[in-house]
């Protein structure tokens, strides 16, 4: 670079210098000028709050209230048993006694089979509904994003403006 302004006359290079000032200052401006327009939502009040979310909770809860209740029912059972255990123990053989503790136990072991299967179908129906809410809230979000021109839309942040975040809207969109 100096040996091009070393030919160029001292005249000459006060003014390219004024230029060069000059564009980058514009091109400082320019860039400024430019607003990035951002925007956040809530994925998790989404989920609390939507009525997708809360009808997926009630039908989940309706599709699985009859094994709940043969679940409670088992339970109930087995405390009975336990305790009509404890209240005979003292007045029944050993072999009796021994029998009904191995009944109790394969009974107990039943129980915990069958719900650990039951907590798993649940949280599988679960996930499938969270995740059919999850899509249909990104394709609102990426909606409301294009025709409100937002160049950016955050879910999590430590702090934000309450007029930037566009929860309220998705919540709206998703309740047609």
């Amino acid at each position: 670079m100096e040996i091009i302004l070393s030919q160029i006359k001292p005249m000459s290079k006060l003014f390219l210098s004024l230029m060069v000032g000059l564009l980058s200052l514009l091109s400082t401006s320019v860039i400024q000028a430019q607003e990035t327009r951002v925007a956040i939502f809530d994925p998790q009040r989404v989920m609390r709050e939507s009525n997708p979310a809360k009808q997926a909770e009630a039908k989940i809860e309706q599709e699985f209230s009859k094994r709940n209740k043969e679940l409670l029912d088992m339970a109930g059972k087995i405390k009975l048993l336990a305790e009509k255990l404890d209240k005979d123990a003292s007045v029944i053989s050993d072999s009796d006694r021994i029998k009904r503790q191995r009944e109790l136990t394969e009974l107990d072991q039943e129980f915990k089979r069958k719900q650990r299967i039951f907590n798993e179908d649940v949280s599988q129906r679960k996930n499938e509904e969270i995740s059919a809410i999850g899509d249909r809230t990104y394709k609102i979000v990426k909606q409301i994003a294009e025709a409100e021109k937002y160049d950016v839309v955050l879910q999590d942040a430590v702090y934000y403006n309450p007029r930037i975040d566009i929860t309220d809207k998705v919540l709206k969109a998703l309740a047609k």
